[in-house]
């Protein structure tokens, strides 16, 4: 008699059987930008500007309204 399987476990064969697209397994991870000036580690994300923590600013052009991106602050 085989033990049932558990919800994750039939979770994960649902998403093998899927046909939309190969399945590739990979290592999450997170990309971090040092901060020069205080030296705390940020998540490097699109759009990144300014340090939370000492203020220090990553990004010295100006921009300009679009889809994703402000004319002012965007590490919020």
């Amino acid at each position: 008699m085989e033990k049932p399987l558990s919800i994750v476990e039939r979770m994960e064969q649902l998403a093998l059987q899927q046909k939309r697209e190969k399945f590739t397994e990979k290592e999450a991870g997170v990309t971090i930008i040092i901060c020069p000036n205080c030296g705390s580690g940020r998540a490097k994300e699109d759009g990144l500007t300014r340090c939370a923590y000492c203020g220090f600013e990553f990004l010295t052009q100006k921009l300009s309204n679009g889809i994703h991106l402000k004319d002012h602050d965007n590490s919020k």
